[in-house]
């Protein structure tokens, strides 16, 4: 892409750009725009096809991801990652692999996260040479910048989907077995609370969007988020994002203080993006107090992981172990754990968190269901099934 012709269009555009237009409608008249500043510019190919496909180009370097959009838009593509100067990373579910794509030197790189992070309102530079942020398609962008970063910059980018997958859907992708997907079923329409565990990139956040998208359409659902993500096929949801502090240290607002807000909107479901910390009591605390079917997803190796992993997270925000456990058997019982392998991603687990009665205030996490079918626990779950609907 020729730099000039681009610093040339963006300073048109910013000319002509009115801010007091809504989103959508800055995005349509920019595209024409770019057609016309082309033309006007005198550097407009002389063919239609040259046209559009240049404009498209300017397009995406201007208000998209440059040479990574096109893998952005892929709907396969759920990660894009940029390793520096060493290439570009993609995954379409079965784990990382090489993309042929071009960005240019550090310089190039450093430009389009610095650009990227601004249209999000965030500063990227050396004095905050880190930003988390979501682009105004939903998209997942994380950058870190030379020198926290040594050979980088190292971009992100967690692809976003609009609209949910049907458990059906899931089923057919091999994600889920129909049996497992029944259970699932018989779990939200019960709203007995769960937590969706797994690694990285297991596809947690895909599976809690689906399941919520089986809730009762006169639920009202509302999730909290430090970046919005889920997308639930719901007519009634509502998503809290959580804002980082300004430069100057002020206006941070966390998920622990969304909850309590959560709290106070009339909520059928309070749904916790992903459990990181302070909010894990808050939301363990409403699911104790009447606010059934509520859900969450934690990264976690292994479903039996679950009680150290909150208690980790719980503990240092002063929430002593032993009340920990008390609320996990009042209130969170089902686990949902996730795993990557070699074909996708797969429900491997169902279990069920209970009191270990060999040893006092100690809890235990039994396997309810695998993909082979029930396991010990099966009984527990359909007990707290009947329990629900009763």
């Amino acid at each position: 892409m020729n730099r000039e012709l681009l610093d040339r269009i963006r300073r048109q555009l910013a000319a002509q750009t009115d801010p007091a237009a809504p989103g959508e409608q800055r995005g349509r008249t920019a595209k024409a725009d770019i057609v016309r500043a082309l033309c006007e510019s005198g550097a407009a190919p002389p063919d239609q096809r040259g046209l559009l496909d240049l404009s498209a180009a300017l397009a995406d370097d201007l208000t998209g991801a440059g040479a990574l959009q096109p893998l952005l838009d892929d709907a396969t593509v759920t990660d894009v990652v940029v390793n520096g100067e060493d290439g570009v990373w993609i995954d379409r579910g079965e784990g990382l692999r090489p993309a042929p794509v071009a960005l240019g030197g550090t310089e190039s790189i450093r430009s389009l996260a610095c650009r990227l992070a601004a249209a999000a309102g965030r500063r990227l530079d050396a004095g905050n040479p880190y930003a988390d942020v979501r682009l105004p398609d939903g998209t997942r962008f994380h950058a870190v910048l030379p020198p926290i970063a040594a050979n980088g910059p190292f971009l992100s980018f967690r692809t976003h989907r609009s609209k949910a997958f049907t458990l059906a859907q899931l089923v057919a992708a091999d994600t889920l077995t129909a049996d497992l997907a029944d259970v699932l079923l018989r779990i939200v329409k019960a709203k007995l609370p769960f937590v969706v565990t797994g690694g990285t990139g297991t596809g947690k956040t895909t599976l809690l969007a689906s399941l919520l998208s089986c809730a009762d359409d006169a639920e009202r659902i509302v999730i909290v988020e430090d970046a919005a993500e889920l997308a639930p096929d719901h007519p009634h949801t509502l998503t809290l994002e959580a804002r980082p502090a300004n430069i100057e240290g002020a206006g941070e607002v966390d998920l622990a203080s969304l909850v309590r807000q959560a709290l106070r909107m009339r909520p059928d479901r309070i749904v916790v993006g992903e459990c990181r910390g302070a909010e894990v009591s808050e939301l363990l605390a409403a699911l104790n107090t009447g606010h059934e079917g509520g859900a969450g997803t934690l990264h976690c190796n292994a479903a039996a992981d679950v009680p150290a992993r909150l208690e980790a997270l719980a503990l240092p925000h002063g929430l002593p172990r032993a009340g920990l456990h008390a609320q996990l058997v009042a209130a969170l019982r089902v686990i949902i754990h996730l795993r990557r392998c070699g074909n996708g991603r797969q429900v491997a687990e169902l279990a069920v968190i209970d009191t270990d009665t060999s040893r006092s205030g100690g809890l235990t996490v039994a396997t309810a269901w695998t993909r082979h079918g029930p396991g010990p626990a099966a009984g527990i779950l359909e007990r707290l099934l009947r329990e629900r609907n009763s």
